[in-house]
Order: C-alpha cells, then structure tokens, then sequence
C-alpha cells in the first residue's frame, strides 16, 4: 500500500478548479447562498433538538461545512450537522455533559480520518439497506418524539427522554398544554408541505416559514416559547474563542462506544450523501478523501463547540438544483452563514421554537423509509427481520445498540444464508439411485448404502457456518467404502474450521484404511490445503484435475 501523501490526500477541489471560469464561479456563489440561508434553520433546529444551544448547530455548520468543502472528496457535497445524529448526540448530553459531547465527536473525527488514510471507504457500501432503513426511520420517530414538548407548548422543565417517556409526558401535562404552540406547529407544517414551487427559487419552504413565523408571533405577541426565552442572551454575534476541551480518561471507555456510533452514521451518511451527489452531476466521488475530510472536521468543529457533522443530502440536492457544481459552493455556504451569525444573530432570539419543530417534523417525515415498511411482505425473511429490530431498538432503547445489534443480526441472517447454499450431493457409485442429498443419507440412519466407491460433490462456500455439513460426511465411512471422491470442483472457498473437520475426516478414513482422493480443486482451497498442511497429509497424487481422472485412479485401487 503506497501512503505518499499526494496519493493519499488529495481533495477534489484541485481537479474542480483546473477548468473554473467566471461563469462557474457565478452560479457557485448563488448556490452557495442558497444553501445557506437553507442551512441556518435546520442548523439551529437540529441543536435544540440534541440538547445544545442553538449556535453549536450554526458553528458546526460553517467550520465543518467549510472544511468539508475545501477538503472533501465530492464537488458538490455540503456538509453540517444532520437529523441523523440528533438521537446519539441527545443522549450523550443528557449522560455526560456538553463537554464530553466534544471529546466524543473528536474520537469520532479521529475514527473517521483513520478509515479514510487506510483507504476503507467502501466499508458503508457493505451495511445492508434494511439495517440502513430501520436505523434512519427509527430517528425520524425519535426526532418527532423530541420535538412534542415544543409542539404542545410545554412549560420548561417537563421535557423527558425517550420515546415513552415523551408521550407519556404529553398525557400526564394535558392541562399544560399550550394551544397557540400547537396550532403555530401545524400551521408551519402545512406552510412548508404546500409552499408553492414558483416561490421556492425566491424564499424556499423552511426559511419562508422561518421569517413568516417569527414574524406573526413577534407582531401578533403570540405567547409562545421562543428561542430568546429558552436561552438566554439568544446567539452571540461572534464565534466562540478556540477552546481545547478537557479530556477524562475515565470516561472514555463510555464515550468510546457513542463515538464509533457516530463514525459508522457519518460515514454512512457521508457515502450516501456523495452516491446521490454522483447521480445528479455524473461526476465519480472519492470515499476515502471525503471520510478523511469528515473527520478533520469533526476533530475541528467541537474546538469551537461545534457538534457532530457529515454529509447533509437535502442540502446538497438543494445546491445542486440552485447551480453548485463546486466546492467553492460549500465554502459560500458557510461565509454566508458566517455572515448571518455575525450581521444578524440577535434576531434569532425572537423565534418561536414551534416553528423550528414544524420544520425538524418536516424533515423526520421526510427522512423516514416509509416505502420500505410498506413493502416488508415481499423482502426476504431475514431482511424483514433486521429492518423492524434496528427499527424498534432505535425507538424503544437506543441508537448505538440498535446499530450494534442490528448488524449483529444482518451478519448472523447472512451467515446462516451462505452456510444453506453450501451442498453436499452423495453418490454411491454404480448404485441404483446415484443422486442422494447427504442430508437424506444422514437422517436414513440404518438405510446407507453401501459401495466400494463413493463420490462427495461439493458445491458452494464452506466455513464455520457450513462445518456442520461437512460433518454429516461422518456417517459414511460406517459403510466402509474402499475409496471416498471428495469433488470439489464447485467449492469457491474453504476456511480454518472446514479445515479442521476435513483433517478429523481423513485421520478417521485412514483408520478404516480408506483411500481419499481429492478432484477439482479451485485456487483458494488447493491454497489453504498446502498452508495448512492438509495436503501433504493426503499425498500429492490423491489431488487430481477432475472427476474423471478420480474415477481411474479409484479403479486402479480397486485393482
């Protein structure tokens, strides 16, 4: 592997930039603005909903989307912080504090960036897309759940975590309901659902509802919490000083756990995000360099407070739409919410944290696979089952075990799907009946058959999941043939424990002075016989190219 930092490191916008003209450079900076005028609501309503101050989301934004951008292995990717991680990050805050939170994202920025340099990007393209759809419909139903305290106007101090606990806590606060809240939410909701398509060029949906909102509880004095009341002092108009967290080496064997959470999300996240980007543009992204980029800006933005980032997949279909075609896009996105902060950060406080619920409700329905549910009676079994368990963990208990058990159970489904296309067909040569499943000859008990010779053609990919097939061949040598063909023609690949129960297998045939020959091996069986031994043990001339040739030296045993 060749780690020369020009082969390892190279971000997309040196490609981007060989053929840039003024042209480009017009429609970059438009879209660029767009974008992030788009960003600033969603950025300040995922923040509230992890149970951070509104500016983390809007910090996290500019420094992770400018590095992102500048150093991303994608044109046209925007990265920030997303409704995936509000679940993970809601969590972290309520059990360890702010401070950890930044210790966490770092650990993960570190995961990320190490992923990216030993070139494992194609690692998120082997998570299956049930355990994907299960995980992301999960966090559409718990960003829903943070988001009722807000939509029914609760008093402070009577949010609860967790699903149930939510709406247990809406059932139990009846008579503190707050009516103008609810009805302020819905309003909103309905706003951004039919904001008519001509206006979005102009004002797009969430910013217009974002304006509109605000502008109708501050006039109309309408009694609802706003994000002025809930925090204090509202969003400073500067960004926060450089700060290095402290690190508690007690504590990180519990953040360690919520951070490969995190990495395995972005990473997910990240990929998908550049595969959607690909098919729009028709352009080829660098997983690797984008992984790499992601992590240096997870490692960056919590310095200034900033929460977890990755690849956000509506902003950048709304960049893409808008004109972006570089990352000079992403970089105008985060000046231009750079510019916001600094220009107009103390307007934020008057905006009702209704209406920032009625855009993240918006944004979880959108989220959702709810196609996949829909569609659950024609999947496989076992890709019903992994979607509905990473599903009902992630609702019911919690994101890092439903991503932890879910692909528990995706390899466990996988390995036992594998393991039952392995087959072992038992031939009983010159018998009336030559084609018997070993299954059927093993549950036979007393009806074996018995012959001189017997084939045993295998086909498939034997491992630990198969061994205990090649177990049944056991029962064989009972009937004491004189030789056993063990066709291998078929048998793509052979592990260690398929190993040890063919060298069980011979020890145990050699005692009954049975002859074993060995026909059509492939490269990788033949290998791993000659590094384990095995083929020594057998003797080279019990190794033949293909039946045939089996069969002749059988009979010149018999002979």
């Amino acid at each position: 592997m060749n780690f020369q930092i020009k082969n390892v490191f190279r971000p997309r916008i040196f490609d981007s930039l060989s053929d840039y003209n003024l042209s480009v450079f017009q429609k970059d900076v438009m879209a660029g603005i767009t974008v992030g005028v788009v960003a600033l609501p969603l950025a300040m309503a995922f923040a509230i909903a992890s149970g951070v101050k509104p500016e983390a989301g809007i910090i996290t934004a500019i420094v992770a989307g400018f590095l992102t951008s500048l150093l991303g292995g994608t044109k046209v990717a925007i990265g920030g912080p997303t409704g995936a991680f509000v679940v993970i990050i809601l969590g972290i805050v309520q059990l360890y504090g702010v401070d950890n939170l930044l210790i966490c994202t770092m650990m993960a920025g570190v995961i990320l960036f190490l992923l990216g340099v030993f070139r494992m990007g194609w690692f998120a393209n082997y998570f299956p897309q049930p355990l994907i759809s299960g995980f992301t419909s999960g966090i559409a139903i718990t960003i829903l759940s943070t988001q009722l305290k807000d939509i029914f106007g609760l008093p402070p101090g009577q949010a609860q975590a967790g699903f149930i606990a939510s709406i247990n806590n809406i059932f139990h606060n009846v008579n503190f309901i707050n009516y103008t809240a609810l009805i302020l939410t819905i309003g909103c909701c309905l706003a951004i659902v039919f904001w008519p398509k001509r206006l979005s060029k102009f004002a797009p949906g969430p910013i217009a509802v974002l304006i509109l909102g605000t502008a109708l509880a501050y006039f109309l004095n309408l009694p609802v919490e706003t994000i002025g009341s809930r925090f204090a002092g509202g969003i400073p108009s500067v960004l926060p000083a450089f700060k290095v967290p402290a690190f508690d080496f007690d504590t990180f064997q519990f953040l360690l756990g919520p951070a490969v959470t995190i990495a395995l999300l972005g990473g997910i996240e990240s990929v998908l995000c550049a595969v959607v980007a690909d098919g729009m543009i028709d352009d080829k992204h660098d997983s690797n360099q984008e992984l790499m980029a992601q992590g240096i800006a997870n490692m960056v933005s919590p310095l200034f407070g900033g929460i977890p980032s990755t690849g956000a997949i509506v902003r950048t279909a709304t960049n893409i739409r808008n004109g972006g075609r570089t990352p000079i896009a992403g970089i105008v996105h985060a000046l231009t919410l750079l510019v916001i902060m600094l220009v107009i950060a103390p307007l934020a406080s008057y905006v009702p944290l209704a209406v920032l619920s009625a855009i993240l409700v918006v944004v979880a329905i959108n989220m959702g696979q709810w196609r996949d549910f829909k569609q659950l009676h024609i999947y496989p079994k076992s890709d019903a089952v992994v979607l509905l368990i990473t599903f009902l963990l992630t609702v019911f208990f919690d994101l890092t075990v439903a991503v932890e058990v879910g692909i528990l159970t995706a390899c466990a489904l996988f390995i036992k799907r594998m393991a039952s296309q392995a087959s072992i067909q038992v031939k009983y040569i010159d018998m009336i009946e030559p084609n018997t499943s070993v299954s059927d000859v093993s549950r036979a008990g007393t009806e074996l058959f018995y012959s001189d010779v017997v084939e045993f053609k295998m086909s498939g990919e034997f491992f630990f999941g198969a061994t205990q097939k090649l177990q049944t061949l056991f029962a064989h040598l009972q009937t004491a043939p004189k030789v056993m063909i063990i066709n291998m023609k078929y048998v793509r690949s052979l592990d260690a424990s398929s190993l040890l129960v063919f060298q069980q297998l011979i020890v145990k045939a050699y005692a009954k002075n049975i002859k074993i020959i060995i026909s059509g091996l492939e490269r990788q069986p033949k290998k791993a016989m000659i590094k384990s031994g095995l083929a020594k043990e057998i003797g080279e001339e019990y190794f033949v190219a293909n039946f045939t040739e089996a069969f002749k030296l059988a009979k010149s045993f018999l002979n």
